[in-house]
């Protein structure tokens, strides 16, 4: 292969990765606003009087509210699915925590909560975190065709992951869901993680398909792998919708947010790794650079979400140095003072004199 070859097949890699990064970070803020807008609708039909969707009601239905939520909530998911189709999923999922951001700043608009200091700083780490899993991300596809996604969807590996996935998902809707379901957040929210990693799959597998089509490459449209995808991205959807509404109906945003997003990353990222064998090709320092963006990201969802409660902001920070600062500035003094009268006392009492 020539030098020029190189370097366009070179070029052509950074325009897909840019392309689907461009995606995942456009895809979220649609995903955000779906957030609150799903989250008013229920809010309306519970004031109605109507079945909670978190008891098996499906009143929700009736509000247009709902519905707009619904097609705001597909048209982040077209693109973030599209955005699968030119970057590894190790980049596009993560990248996800863009959207907590956007849920929070709008939240703060619609649903009347505040965000604080400590939100304002889970912002900032937001966008650091997204930024450093972009730059350490791979920035290769280890999987050109369907032909090569087939022999892969074959492994041991794979097909045990899977059976795990699937096994542990049923066993906690059927079993866990109708006890705890609505007293921990994780019941719902581990069926949502769960299955959505096997959405991602497909959406990676299907977004390749359509890649190949409109590229004149192959005319997958025929493939009978194309229409198996399909099927799996309808039935998975159904599914982590139907469960994120109970979640949605039973917690908080602030809860519910940033633990379905550390959840669900995290079995991506494992489902990817077994699949696609992402990371096989990344050197040490890009592994860690990964490694610390997620935990940046994560810390950065948790600040967002789990103490926006605190009542705390720049003026009260001020506060607190200034009392803190004149605080050791009054240790600082009582104790010169007491010093000093320690050693008057000392010297009048003539203690250590020279006895003649």
């Amino acid at each position: 292969m020539s030098i020029s070859d190189e370097l366009s097949k070179k070029s052509y890699d950074v325009v897909n990765f840019s392309i689907g990064v461009g995606l995942a970070v456009g895809s979220t803020i649609f995903i955000g606003a779906s957030f609150i807008i799903k989250k008013k609708a229920l809010s309306n039909a519970t004031r109605n009087g109507n079945v909670r969707a978190s008891a098996g009601g499906f009143s929700y239905l009736k509000e247009w509210m709902w519905w707009a939520g619904l097609i705001t909530m597909g048209v982040g998911e077209m693109a973030n699915f599209a955005a699968y189709a030119f970057a590894p999923a190790s980049v596009v999922t993560p990248l996800g925590a863009l959207s907590v951001l956007f849920t929070a700043i709008l939240a703060t608009k619609f649903l009347h909560e505040r965000l604080n200091l400590l939100g304002k700083v889970g912002c900032f780490l937001c966008i650091l975190g997204s930024t450093i899993i972009v730059i350490h991300a791979p920035k290769e596809e280890e999987v050109e065709s369907l032909d090569d996604l087939l022999n892969k969807l074959q492994e041991p590996g794979f097909i045990i992951f899977v059976a795990v996935i699937l096994s542990v998902s049923c066993f906690v809707a059927w079993f866990f869901g109708p006890k705890y379901g609505n007293e921990n957040v994780l019941v719902y929210v581990i069926v949502c993680s769960f299955v959505g990693s096997l959405t991602v799959m497909a959406c990676k597998g299907l977004g390749l398909s359509i890649r190949e089509t409109l590229s004149g490459g192959h005319n997958d449209i025929n493939n009978w792998l194309t229409w198996f995808f399909l099927v799996w991205v309808i039935v998975c959807v159904a599914v982590q919708m139907t469960y994120l509404n109970k979640a949605l109906d039973s917690f908080n945003t602030g809860i519910v947010t940033p633990v379905y997003y550390v959840m669900f990353t995290t079995m991506v990222l494992i489902a990817s790794a077994i699949l696609f064998k992402e990371w096989q090709n990344l050197s040490l320092k890009d592994v860690l650079g990964n490694v610390c963006g997620f935990i940046v990201v994560v810390i950065a969802v948790m600040l967002l979400n789990s103490f926006k409660e605190v009542d705390i902001s720049i003026q009260d920070m001020r506060i607190i140095w200034r009392c803190r600062r004149d605080h050791i500035k009054y240790t600082v003094e009582a104790e010169e003072e007491s010093g000093q009268i320690k050693q008057t006392s000392f010297r009048q009492s003539g203690y250590g004199t020279p006895q003649l």
